[in-house]
C-alpha cells in the first residue's frame, strides 16, 4: 500500500457547485501540519509529523521509507531508537549457551563496550563509531587476543539487530573498520621436565592432576570433575562426560566445553597413576546441582577433592596449590613478603592440554585425531592453535631421504 502525505490543516470538500474545494480544519494553525503515513512490512500504519512549510521534507521523507521497504532495507523509526545496551541486555537474556558464557559475554560488555557504545540508539550506528571504540579498545592495553573476543561480542549484538530489524547493516563488517588482528605470539609448550617438575612441587592428593591433564588433555574443569565410572583401565579409555564449573560462586556439575563428550586413549602409565592416587585418597562422594544452581541434583565419585573432602574450586586452587607449585618449581618467581604471585596465564593449568597436544604432534599423531582428543569443536582451531608445533616438511624429507639410505646400504649397490 503506497503511502501518502495528509494536511491537517485543511480539508477537502464538494463545494456547492459540486467542485472540491479546500476548507481549514479544526486544527488550522496548531500542531504540525502535515503527516506522512505508510503502510510497514508488517501491515502495521506509521506516520511522521512535519511542520508547516515543509511539505516538500514530508515527501521527501515518505520517498526514502518506500524506497528502503523496496531494496529491503527498511527500519521501523521506533525501533531504530533503542539503544545498543538495551537491545544487547535483551538479547543475552535470550541466548541458551550455559551460564558462564553468558555472565563471560554480559562482564566484557559491561565494562568495555556499554561506557562508549551503550547510550547510542541502534539506527544511529555508523562504522566511525565503531573504529573510534575499536581504538578506544586498543589504547586500554588490552592483549589482542582479548580485544578480538570483545569486538567478536559487539558484532554479535549487532548481527543480531539487524536480523531484527534494527539496524540495516552491521557496521562492525564494513570494510574500513579492522577487527583487532589476533596474537603472533605461539603457544610454547612446557618440557617434560617441567611437567614433572611441577608434579613433584603439588601436594600429594593433587599429583595425580599432572598426569590426566598432561597425559590425557583434560580440561581443569574436566579433570576436577573425573568420576571413578570415567576411567576404564581395561579397554584403555578415559570417558570425558563432565566437568565442574563456578557459577555466579556456586559449583556446578555441567557437560564439557560445548557439550561435546568424548573418549580419550588412556595410557596405562595414567591408569597407573589414577590407581595409586584412589589408593592413597579414596574417591569422594560429591553432590552437586547439574547445570544450573536450581537444577536437579547428581552425584559423582569424584577422584581429586580438596583437604575438606568437596570439589575442587578452580580460583582456590589456582591461587592457594597451583601457583605455589609454579614457584616452587622455578616456573614462577617466590612473591617476597606481603607480594602476590606473579600473573602467568601461559602457566595455568591449560598448559598440561598444550604440552599433550605437542607430544602426539611429535610422535605423528594427526590434527583430526587430536582434535577430538582436545574435544575442540572445530579442526581447523586445532590446526591454526598447534600448527608451528608440526614437524616441518624439511624434517620429514630429510628421514625420508636418510631412511632410503639406511635400507640401500644393506645392498652392494648402495654409494
Amino acid at each position: 500500500m503506497a503511502g501518502h502525505v495528509q494536511d491537517r490543516w485543511y480539508k477537502t470538500t464538494t463545494g456547492p457547485n459540486g467542485k472540491p474545494v479546500k476548507v481549514k480544519t479544526d486544527r488550522h494553525g496548531t500542531g504540525m501540519r502535515y503527516r506522512a503515513r505508510y503502510v510497514a512490512p508488517d501491515g502495521t500504519e506509521k506516520s511522521q509529523s512535519f511542520p508547516d512549510k515543509q511539505k516538500r521534507k514530508a515527501d521527501a521523507w515518505l520517498a526514502n521509507v518506500e524506497a528502503d521497504m523496496s531494496r529491503g532495507h527498511y527500519i521501523d523509526p521506533k525501533a531504530g531508537k533503542v539503544t545498543f545496551q538495551r537491545y544487547a541486555m535483551d538479547w543475552l537474556a535470550s541466548q541458551t549457551t550455559d551460564v558462564t558464557t553468558r555472565n563471560a559475554v554480559e562482564m566484557r560488555l559491561r565494562l568495555h563496550a556499554f561506557p562508549h557504545l551503550g547510550p547510542r540508539p541502534l539506527v544511529s550506528f555508523q562504522p566511525s563509531h565503531i573504529r573510534s571504540w575499536a581504538r578506544l579498545l586498543e589504547d586500554s592495553g588490552a592483549a589482542s587476543s582479548y580485544r578480538r573476543v570483545i569486538f567478536g561480542n559487539v558484532s554479535a549484538v549487532l548481527s543480531a539487530a539487524v536480523d531484527d530489524g534494527y539496524l540495516a547493516r552491521n557496521p562492525c563488517r564494513a570494510r574500513s573498520v579492522q577487527r583487532p588482528k589476533p596474537s603472533a605470539g605461539r603457544i610454547a609448550p612446557w618440557t617434560a621436565d617441567r611437567v614433572f617438575a611441577v608434579r613433584q612441587s603439588l601436594p600429594d592428593r593433587m599429583r595425580a592432576i599432572i598426569d590426566v591433564g598432561a597425559g590425557c588433555g583434560l580440561r581443569q574443569g574436566e579433570i576436577f570433575g573425573l568420576a571413578v565410572d570415567d576411567v576404564d583401565p581395561l579397554t584403555g579409555v578415559l570417558h570425558v562426560t563432565t566437568q565442574v564449573k563456578l557459577v555466579n560462586g556456586r559449583l556446578l556439575f555441567a557437560p564439557p566445553k560445548n557439550g561435546k563428550l568424548r573418549d580419550v586413549p588412556l595410557p596405562d602409565s595414567v591408569a597407573f597413576a589414577l590407581a595409586e592416587h584412589m589408593t592413597a585418597f579414596p574417591p569422594v562422594e560429591i553432590t552437586l546441582p547439574w547445570l544450573r544452581s536450581d537444577g536437579p541434583p547428581v552425584t559423582r565419585l569424584l577422584y581429586f577433592t580438596g583437604s575438606e573432602l568437596g570439589a575442587l574450586r578452580r580460583n582456590d586452587f589456582n591461587k592457594h596449590v597451583w601457583k605455589p607449585a609454579l614457584a616452587q618449581a622455578g616456573v614462577i618467581p617466590v612473591p617476597g613478603p606481603g607480594e602476590r604471585y606473579k600473573e602467568s596465564r601461559e602457566d595455568g593449568v591449560h598448559a598440561l592440554r598444550h604440552f599433550y597436544a605437542s607430544v602426539l604432534l611429535d610422535s605423528g599423531e594427526n590434527i583430526k585425531a587430536l582434535s577430538t582428543y582436545l574435544g575442540h569443536a572445530d579442526p581447523g582451531f586445532t590446526l591454526r592453535t598447534y600448527t608451528h608445533l608440526m614437524p616441518a616438511s624439511e624434517t620429514r624429507t630429510r628421514k625420508a631421504v636418510d631412511e632410503m639410505y639406511r635400507t640401500a646400504r644393506k645392498s652392494s649397490t648402495a654409494p
